[in-house]
């Protein structure tokens, strides 16, 4: 059977498995140093705000100084040969202190409030949706080799169209009316040119079957094209796989093409 749209392999699924582990650490250590970064700034505006309270406490305790008091200027005439002389206040002794006047002290700056933390953005969208597509139904079309063929699909369904005695060309004819929804249509499978070996004629066979593909892709160029077929001609040793004229399948030849179909829908 010639599969156009090749099987996804068991290593991309791993590949696929192993990428979504290294995400979901990526997305938990960013997480953590979220977490770090939100108690290092609530640390810090807590010792914002205990500053403030400590400033407006100090500004409201501040005691004002007391003026030192002027002594009398002694009112004697003042000559050149006259020296300056200065009295003690009674009761003191040593030489005079310039007393210090107080300053009330300027109040600090009071600092506006911390900013809001930044809000990070961490994006849940999975990078690798687009390899998983919903799933939709598939199409089997075909000459009466199909007529019993019965695929299935993990999920959606699978519709076979039959026309006996159809060659390539016939079953081209047909595309349009059943792929007239085509967004529909996840795969199609193509079964046909039994009819056509017959006339012994390969270019024009290829030529046909070049012309079957063209249309499904004008027709739906989102559809999967899938060729099956012709099946080999009769063996001997394999009689159960055939009825009596050697060319249709038979019940256990029928399921073992169904089956040959189901898995190569589900593997796409």
């Amino acid at each position: 059977m010639a599969n156009l749209c090749p099987p996804l392999s068991a290593g991309e699924d791993t590949f696929e498995l192993h990428s979504l582990q290294l995400e979901l650490e990526a997305v938990e250590k960013q997480i953590q140093e979220l977490l770090v970064r939100q108690t290092e700034l609530r640390e810090r505006r807590a010792a914002l705000e205990s500053s403030r309270v400590s400033i407006q406490h100090d500004t409201n305790t501040l005691t004002t100084s007391t003026p030192c008091a002027s002594l009398p200027r002694s009112r004697a005439p003042w000559t050149r040969s006259s020296q300056m002389s200065f009295t003690p206040a009674p009761g003191h002794h040593g030489p005079w202190v310039q007393q210090q006047r107080k300053t009330r002290a300027r109040p600090r700056p009071r600092t506006s409030p911390p900013p809001p933390p930044p809000v990070f953005e961490i994006s849940t969208r999975n990078r690798f949706a687009p390899l998983r597509e919903t799933e939709r139904d598939a199409v089997i079309v075909g000459d009466s080799i199909v007529r019993y063929v019965r695929a299935t699909l993990a999920k959606g369904k699978v519709h076979t169209h039959c026309f006996p005695g159809a060659r390539v060309l016939d079953v081209s004819a047909q595309i349009p009316a059943i792929l007239k929804d085509g967004e529909s249509v996840g795969a199609i499978v193509l079964h046909a040119g039994v009819n056509d070996t017959r006339l012994r004629q390969t270019e024009v066979l290829k030529r046909d079957f070049s012309s079957l593909i063209e249309t499904v892709r004008s027709t739906s160029p989102a559809t999967r094209i899938i060729v099956s077929g012709p099946l080999p001609t009769y063996r001997r040793g394999h009689e159960r796989l055939f009825r009596a004229d050697g060319l249709h399948p038979s019940r256990v030849g029928a399921e073992l093409l169904s089956d040959n179909i189901s898995r190569t829908l589900r593997s796409i």
